[in-house]
């Protein structure tokens, strides 16, 4: 991220895609020359809530999901595993290269999912973390994937106690399966306030995403050679 951002009163819910765009300033109206000054980045969102039977600790039959066992597994087979075995066709329509979507898609992954993943689907689960391990070293340290409020608590709603409970509890569980700790966390709904802000800093998160209506400033991250950037007001959607 290379902005910073504040929130207005009220909240929005979220949008999986979010664009950062540059100062267009001098740029010509050729939309060629245009959009090499725009960023788009493309974030994927995968939850699913503990479905599992507390008491047999498996998911029961779910026949709305037929022809599958249970949604996990239909919306897996769907959208998890196809994005990690992602075809590239030709104008044949012939299969010529499987790419990896995670390796270049920025993403999250809750944590009663990914535990879901690690026991149905060993194969996936290894390529999710081969993937963000690829992306570090292609982009600086930096990895594709982000982690995740740990129960998807609306944390606006949540006291002190329970907004630092989510929030290392989510950490933890990224560092059991991406042996790092994460620079970024995907809030519930994207649903914020200052309070959940201040525990995210303290808890040395660099960033969250936002749905466009969120923001109505922004500003480039302070620097010694310039402490105090001109905030710039964004109101109406305007950084989308």
């Amino acid at each position: 991220m290379t902005s910073a951002a504040e929130l207005p009163a009220s909240q929005a819910n979220a949008m999986n895609t979010i664009a950062k765009v540059q100062d267009n300033a001098g740029i010509a109206d050729d939309p060629l020359k245009t959009a090499a000054g725009v960023y788009v980045t493309v974030h994927g969102h995968f939850y699913q809530p503990p479905r599992e039977n507390p008491y047999l600790d498996t998911i029961e039959r779910q026949p709305s999901a037929s022809p599958f066992h249970d949604w996990n597994e239909r919306i897996h087979h769907e959208c998890y595993r196809p994005n990690a075995f992602a075809r590239v066709l030709n104008t044949q329509g012939e299969v010529i290269e499987i790419v990896n979507n995670y390796e270049y898609l920025s993403f999250n992954i809750g944590p009663t999912l990914m535990s879901w993943l690690k026991r149905y689907d060993l194969e996936v689960y290894q390529r999710i973390i081969e993937a963000d391990h690829k992306s570090r070293l292609r982009l600086n340290g930096h990895g594709n994937a982000i982690a995740q409020v740990y129960n998807h608590m609306i944390l606006p709603l949540a006291n002190e106690r329970d907004k630092y409970t989510q929030i290392r509890w989510g950490k933890a569980d990224f560092r059991s399966h991406f042996g790092r700790d994460p620079e970024g966390m995907w809030l519930a709904e994207t649903a914020v306030d200052y309070a959940t802000l201040e525990v995210l800093a303290t808890e040395g998160i660099k960033f969250i995403i936002l749905a466009p209506s969120q923001a109505e400033r922004t500003r480039v991250i302070p620097t010694e050679d310039n402490q105090d950037p001109q905030w710039h007001e964004v109101g109406g959607c305007q950084i989308d």
